[in-house]
Formats: structure tokens, C-alpha cells, sequence
């Protein structure tokens, strides 16, 4: 049988080979060319039966003379036998058999009907004319898409035949023939070929007809053929563009695996009828989406109007009919993996920035204030925004601004927030003057090195972020390099809850009190042993003394081994949708739900080994984190008048800021490769992030923009793929889910999770900085950067064959990646000094 690939029956008839690419002799495409030059050839016959079929080929013999009215009822009688199907398995259903037969004689046979598969009839038994309930129960359907037609190849030898008997048929309908194929399916073409024992290649000629119908040209050339000579023709195309393996060089018996890509048919002919339907695989349908609207870097989504606010206009227009289906495409299992998963990177992102906004702003913004931000802003955003996949979030930017601001407000005696709030009034204001004169279209000129240096950037932030907490964790949990096991009896840790030169001592966790009696001593402390645990002690004003009150070493190691091992899960699961274990439905249900799956494991493995890891601390109050602070901002009264003015300064880089690292996220999660259908909004999302400069601004909340890293993970989520594919062929990637509800989901859980402090208690830190490494792991590995990156390394005869490097000199991409690294170095650079105020200048 074949879906773009073949597979035999292996020997003992009991199972399916892999699917492999068929090799096939030239001998016997010259013998089909020949079949096919002299033998009957039936184009848009009416029939509805096998045996209708079948009378009227035999009746439409060229040769009739030479068919004798009997020879034609044997031959008749013999085509219209029951054929035998190779049974299609499952796993428990072999098992089952083995135990309840486990010394059954096997037979041999060969499959039959479904996709060009030759077939042996059961003697005795009359093809049926309904489809047999193995046919409709048949697994293999599965794998059949939507609108297939099955053709039938019967090749075989006969003893009453002189000479060969051939036929090639093409129905006008798709009919279904019964008990003909191994799945009920329509039938549209028929080849026939029966001859004189003496002749042995009847099965390669059988072979060569279903690999050529398997052939997407010759498949059109067959729809389409008015006369034999257009099927000898669409042959001679075949065979123009044969390859032919020399003997000797290879091994025939090999079994070729299927390429991880298939050119398109377009590539394969430079003429493509208007009116022939495409029927090829994704290249063609990626081939379609370079023509059409949807890149940033054409269409008419960046082309200028010349009118104000012409292109939000634009964007409004577009985005406005599918504002409905934004809500109903997202009633989908795999959107709640999304949810779960975003989720829980967006909280972490959160606690992360807010807390360095509150080391660098001396609490005037804290982790609630970042809460109630991304909440805030983050809902807005998915509710209005023309791209509402985008997930706002704080960056390392625009943490690097506020934390100059703060010290440049300390510095000349003005109030932080008020000042802060004139400055985000100036960008909302020089953001919609950006939006209303179409400044969007310059984003046209962004290109793949500037998009790359940029996502690369942002990803290595999260790793080094992730590992720089990791690390810290040696300084909060320090691990006892001291420790030798043989001095265990030396050990100890006691409570001095005495000033200093007195002996009084109760030991942390112990039996014994010591106590000298002094002008000093304090009578209302019990007299009898008692157990004081570190908190007590230090609550009671007391300090710790000993040489094992530091040693925690195991604390540390469980969190590597959480972090690493998260990390680890994250991306087996991911990759477990390509493995060959456990059914296709099992494989995409765990590599949707693969983030999920790994924290609840990480986080299960902590929970019963029940050491003290540092947890996720959410707050749970709703009140400022600086009781200094109120929850509005107003814009006089503690700062001069002149600073209004003044603040349009500092107002134009943070507008360069915000429309760079907006623009260019937008940029990367609209590329074609994404297969978008709802278009793009440039215009309109950086209208929705100015005017939420002016909501966080007044409240006293974080800025927010796009987050390139979780944005491209939340894209990646809700990737769709194609259920029904041949075997040996990759699922085809079909597009995005593009929908409003999981970012709406996300933010609303944001906001509520200030009340859901008891249960996110339990998730470890280290747990998240694994997803944190996943997510910049992830994001590194879908730009092109990387791939050249490894080139450096690797020696010219071992390069992988890629595409650039046929068309491109070497030396021009190692310059060209070179030149990439050095200026992503000094992007790092320039971020981690004083003078990241000027990063987006130099983006």
C-alpha cells in the first residue's frame, strides 16, 4: 500500500514494514509504458459496481478477437474474488491474541485495495458489494485525510493466459467497490495486469504503476488525460525526471526513509495551470503564503495611506471581522496547556521584575505593583490589540530606565512617581503622534539581522537571568564545604539568648539549658529543658552560635536538581509529539501539555522529599508596596512646574524604547513561517501600549510592552498541526491558533493571584527558572543565528546541507554571523552600564 510512501507486508504476514521511499527497477517502467501503449485504457467510466467495472474492460479489450467469450468469465471469476486483507492491529489487541493463541500456524499473504496496494484473492469467496465492518473499524483510516480516493493495482500471474491481459481505468465518480479496498474509501482508478506464468515481473510493473499514481504531476496528468497519449505523456514527464542509481553503489534491498521535507510540485515544473488545486504538502502551502499579505515585510499592511490615523484605521477594518471567531477559536483543549503554561512564566516574569523594580525604586514599585500591572495592562492588551497572542510584560530595558530615573530623582530632591508620570504622559503622547503619521511602516526595513540580534538578546537575558538566580541560591542556602563526615560528633548549633559575655545557652533543637546566675539573668525564662527552633531563638532577640548553623547544603542541590530537571522534562515532552512510542493522540496530548506535566512532577518530587526549597511568594494583600505611596498619582504639587516640560526629554528615548522593542516583537511573531490568517496590527498595538503608558503611569504601576521570549512561547503552544498524515511523513505544520481567550485567561489569573497565595505557596522557585532556561532555550533555537553560529565549529566537509550555504560563499556567512555575535555583544554590553538609556539607539 502507499500514501506517498510504500509498505510491504513483512515476511509471515503479520505486520506493516516502515514506510520507506519505493525503488524502483527501469525495466519495469519501460514494461508499464508498453502496458500502457497497447493495452485498454478506460478514461471517465460510468460504473457503480466492481463487476460492472470489470465486464466492461474485459468487453473493451483491444485484442477481443483474441479473448475468448470463456477466457473472459475465468478471467471475470478471478477478478471478482474476495480478496484478503492484512489485519491492522493495535498493540492490546496482539497481545490478547498471543496469549490466547500463542501457537497459532501463521499463513502468508500479501495486502490488498487501500492506496495501490497489490493484493491474492481467497478462493471460493465472491467479492462483496457492501464494505465489510473490518473495513469501516480499519485503525489505518485514521491516517486517510479528509476527501481521499483509493486506487487498485491487481497484478498476478494466470496459468490460462498466452499473453498478458492489461487495463488502466479511470471512473468519472468515486465509487465505493465493496470489499475491494482495506478501508472503505471511494475508488477512482483501477489498474489491471494479469499474465503467463513464464512471465515474472508482473509485481515490479505493479509496483511502478502505484509509485507513478503516488507521483503528484502524473496524478494531475491522469485527471486530466482525454486520450492514451496523454497518460504516455504524463509518463515521459516521469521519466524525464528519473534518477537512476547505478548498480553496485547501493543496495537494492535498503529501505530509503522519507525525507523530513518534500519538495513541492511547483518546484518540479515551471509552468503551474491556473486552474489546477494544489495538492502537494506544506511547501506548497508555504509557497502560497509568501504571495500573499501576511509578512511584515510586504502586503498592505506597512504601506502608507497619507492619511492621519489612515493605517489604524487599516488595522481596525482588518481585525474587525474576526473579533468573534477570536473567542471561538480558542474552545480547544490545547488553549488550557497554553493557559497553564504562559501562566505560570507570566508569574514568575512578575516576581522576578518586581522584585529588582523594588530593590531599584526603594519599594515606590514592587512584586504587587508588577501583579497588578501585567494584569491590568496585559487584559486591555489582549482585549483591543491587533495582535492579542502578544504578551506584555516588564523588560530589562526599561528596568534599566526606571532605575536611573529613581537615582536622578533622588539625586536633584523631585518626587519619583510624579515625575515618572509627566514622562509617560509625553510618550503616550508622542506614541499616538507615531501611530496617527504612520510611523509603522519604517518596520518594512527591519531585517533578518536586526530581528535576530534583537530575539537573541532577549533570550540570552532569560537564560543568564534563570542561572544567575540558580546561582544566588549558593549565597542563601551556603553549603558547608567544611564538612567532613568523621567530625559529625563536633557538630553542633545552640540559641544565646543571653547578652554577650554571659553563658546562658538553650540548644536549638536540643535537651540542654545552661544558664550562669547574674545581676543579668532573666527569671521569666523556664528553668527545665526546653526546644527553641531558629525562628523562636531569633525572635526572642537571641543569635546563633555553632559550626553547623549554616549547613544546608541539601537545599541547594535539590533545587539544581529541580531546576535541571525541569528544564530537562520540559524539553523531552515537548519533543515526545516525534517519538514512535504510544499512539499519535497520546504523543500531542503530552507534548501539549509537556510544561505542565513537568512542573507538576518537579514540583511532586519536592513535595515528598519536604525540604525547605525557596517557594514562590505571591503577595496577599492588596495595598502599595511603599505605605508611602498611594494607588494615584497626581501630576502637581511636589515637583515644579518647569518639570512637566522638562520631562518631554527623557520622554523621547523611552518612545524610542517602547516603539523599538514593541515593533521588532512584532516584527518576529508575525513572519510568514507562522502562517497567520488574521493579518497583523502594528498601528493599533502600539496604540493600545501608549495608551496603557498613561493608565500604569497615573496608578504608579510598571511600564509594559511586548515580551519577545513569552510571546514567542505562547505562539509556539498553540501551534496546529495536521491530524491525518501518510505514514513516514511528518505532520504538517498548518498554522497558529489565533485567539484572544488564552491571554485574557492568563491576565484575569494574574490578577487573582494575589487570593491564590495558599496554593502557589508550593511551587519552587528553582522549578520556574527551569521553564525560565526552557523558554530562552527555546527561542534561541528558532533563529537562524544559532544554525550559523554552529558552522564556526564544524569543518567544511562535515557542514550540514543547507540551503544558503548552495548559493552562498562560505567565508561571506562566517563574516555575516561574525559580525552578528560582535554586535549582540555590544548590545550586552551596553545593557549591563550606565548607558543602557541609549540600547534603542543602538538597536
Amino acid at each position: 500500500r502507499w500514501i506517498k510512501f510504500e509498505e510491504k507486508v513483512e515476511d509471515g504476514g503479520e505486520r506493516w514494514s516502515v514506510p520507506h521511499v519505493p525503488a524502483l527497477t527501469l525495466h519495469s517502467l519501460f514494461q508499464l509504458r508498453t502496458c500502457l501503449q497497447k493495452g485498454t485504457v478506460l478514461l471517465d467510466l460510468d460504473a457503480a459496481t466492481f463487476k460492472e467495472i470489470i465486464d466492461k474492460a474485459l468487453s473493451g479489450h483491444p485484442e477481443e478477437e483474441e479473448l475468448q467469450p470463456a477466457l473472459r468469465e475465468r478471467l471475470a471469476a478471478l477478478l471478482l474474488l474476495q480478496p484478503r486483507h492484512q489485519p491492522t492491529k493495535s498493540l492490546l489487541q496482539v497481545l490478547s491474541e498471543l496469549c490466547l493463541f500463542p501457537c497459532r500456524g501463521r499463513s502468508r499473504g500479501c495486502p490488498t485495495g487501500n492506496y495501490k496496494a497489490k493484493g491474492r484473492s481467497e478462493p471460493g469467496d465472491q467479492l462483496s458489494k457492501t464494505p465489510l465492518k473490518e473495513q469501516m473499524r480499519n485503525r489505518f483510516r485514521k491516517k486517510v485525510p479528509p476527501g481521499a480516493e483509493a486506487a487498485h493495482v491487481a497484478v498476478g500471474e494466470v496459468e490460462f493466459l498466452e499473453k498478458p491481459f492489461t487495463a488502466f481505468i479511470r471512473l468519472r465518480h468515486g465509487v465505493s467497490l465493496g470489499s475491494l479496498a482495506e478501508v472503505a474509501l471511494p475508488s477512482r482508478f483501477l489498474f489491471i495486469l494479469l499474465g503467463p506464468p513464464k512471465v515474472k515481473v508482473y509485481h515490479e510493473v505493479g509496483r511502478a504503476m502505484a509509485t507513478l499514481l503516488m507521483d503528484e504531476l502524473f496524478q494531475r496528468v491522469a485527471w486530466q488525460a482525454d486520450h492514451r497519449q496523454d497518460l504516455i505523456t504524463g509518463m515521459e514527464m516521469f521519466l524525464d525526471e528519473l534518477i537512476v542509481l547505478p548498480p553496485g553503489k547501493w543496495d537494492p534491498s535498503a529501505r530509503i526513509p522519507p525525507p523530513s521535507s518534500l519538495p513541492s510540485s511547483r518546484r518540479r515544473t515551471p509552468v503551474d495551470p491556473p486552474d489546477q488545486q494544489s495538492h502537494g504538502n506544506g511547501d506548497m502551502a508555504a509557497a502560497g503564503d509568501r504571495a500573499r499579505p501576511g509578512h511584515p515585510h510586504s502586503g498592505e499592511e506597512l504601506e502608507r495611506t497619507g492619511r492621519l490615523f489612515g493605517g489604524l484605521l487599516r488595522d481596525i477594518r482588518r481585525k474587525a471581522p474576526w473579533y468573534c471567531s477570536d473567542f471561538s477559536d480558542a474552545l480547544h483543549p490545547q488553549c488550557l496547556s497554553a493557559v497553564l503554561y504562559i501562566y505560570l512564566a507570566t508569574v514568575t516574569n512578575a516576581i522576578t521584575f518586581g522584585g529588582m523594580l523594588g530593590d531599584a525604586t526603594a519599594n515606590m514599585q514592587g512584586v504587587l505593583e508588577s501583579f497588578l500591572g501585567t494584569a491590568c495592562a496585559g487584559f486591555i492588551f489582549c482585549l483591543f490589540a491587533g495582535q492579542p497572542l502578544t504578551i506584555l510584560s516588564s523588560t530589562g530595558p526599561v528596568l534599566v530606565f526606571e532605575r536611573l530615573l529613581f537615582s536622578f530623582s533622588q539625586d536633584h530632591s523631585l518626587d519619583y512617581l510624579e515625575f515618572r508620570l509627566w514622562i509617560g504622559l509625553w510618550v503616550a503622547f508622542f506614541g499616538v503622534v507615531l501611530v496617527a503619521t504612520e510611523a509603522s511602516h519604517l518596520v518594512r526595513y527591519f531585517t533578518r539581522f536586526t530581528e535576530e540580534g534583537f530575539c537573541a538578546l532577549i533570550s540570552l537575558i532569560f537564560i543568564y537571568d534563570s542561572l544567575k538566580k540558580m546561582l544566588s541560591l549558593a549565597d542563601a542556602f551556603p553549603i558547608n564545604w567544611q564538612y567532613r563526615l568523621d567530625n559529625v560528633t563536633s557538630y553542633s548549633c545552640t540559641c544565646n539568648l543571653s547578652s554577650p559575655g554571659e553563658l546562658k545557652q538553650l540548644q536549638v533543637g536540643g535537651k540542654q539549658e545552661a544558664a550562669a546566675p547574674g545581676p543579668l539573668w532573666k527569671p521569666a525564662l523556664p528553668a527545665t529543658p526546653v526546644e527553641l527552633s531558629r525562628t523562636q531563638c531569633l525572635d526572642r532577640g537571641g543569635h546563633l552560635l555553632g559550626t553547623s548553623c549554616q549547613y544546608v547544603p541539601d537545599v541547594t542541590l535539590i533545587s539544581f536538581l529541580l531546576f535541571g530537571g525541569t528544564f530537562l522534562s520540559c524539553t523531552a515532552l515537548k519533543h515526545f509529539r516525534s517519538s514512535r512510542y504510544f499512539p499519535a493522540a497520546v504523543r500531542k496530548l503530552v507534548s501539549d501539555f509537556a510544561v505542565i506535566l513537568a512542573i507538576l512532577a518537579s514540583c511532586a518530587i519536592d513535595a515528598v522529599l519536604g525540604l525547605e526549597t525557596p517557594k514562590l511568594l505571591v503577595p496577599s494583600e492588596l495595598k502599595p508596596t511603599n505605605p508611602a505611596r498611594g494607588w494615584i498619582i497626581f501630576p502637581f504639587g511636589a515637583n515644579p512646574w518647569w518639570v512637566c516640560l522638562v520631562s518631554a526629554v527623557p520622554a523621547v528615548l523611552v518612545t524610542i524604547l517602547i516603539f523599538m522593542d514593541q515593533q521588532i516583537t512584532a516584527v518576529i511573531l508575525n513572519r510568514r513561517e507562522y502562517k497567520l490568517q488574521k493579518g497583523a496590527g502594528f498601528h493599533l498595538d502600539l496604540l493600545c501600549v501608549s495608551l496603557l503608558m498613561v493608565v500604569t503611569s497615573v496608578t504608579g504601576l510598571p511600564w509594559y510592552v511586548s515580551a519577545t521570549v513569552i510571546s514567542l512561547a505562547h505562539m509556539e503552544s498553540l501551534r496546529k498541526e495536521s491530524e491525518t498524515s501518510a505514514p513516514g511523513e511528518h505532520p504538517e505544520f498548518l498554522g497558529i491558533r489565533e485567539q484572544r481567550l488564552t491571554g485574557l485567561v492568563i491576565f484575569v489569573l494574574m490578577g487573582v493571584s494575589v487570593f491564590m497565595a495558599p496554593v502557589l505557596k508550593h511551587i519552587p522557585m528553582p522549578v520556574l527558572y527551569g521553564v525560565f532556561l526552557h523558554m530562552g532555550v527555546a527561542a534561541l533555537n528558532s533563529i537562524q543565528l544559532l544554525d550559523r553560529a554552529r558552522l564556526l565549529l564544524i569543518p567544511a566537509k562535515h557542514q550540514p546541507d543547507l540551503a544558503y550555504l548552495r548559493h552562498v560563499p562560505l567565508r561571506r556567512v562566517h563574516l555575516f554571523t561574525v559580525t552578528q555575535l560582535l554586535c549582540l555583544a555590544l548590545l550586552w554590553v551596553l545593557k549591563s552600564t550606565t548607558a543602557a538609556i541609549i540600547f534603542p539607539v543602538m538597536v
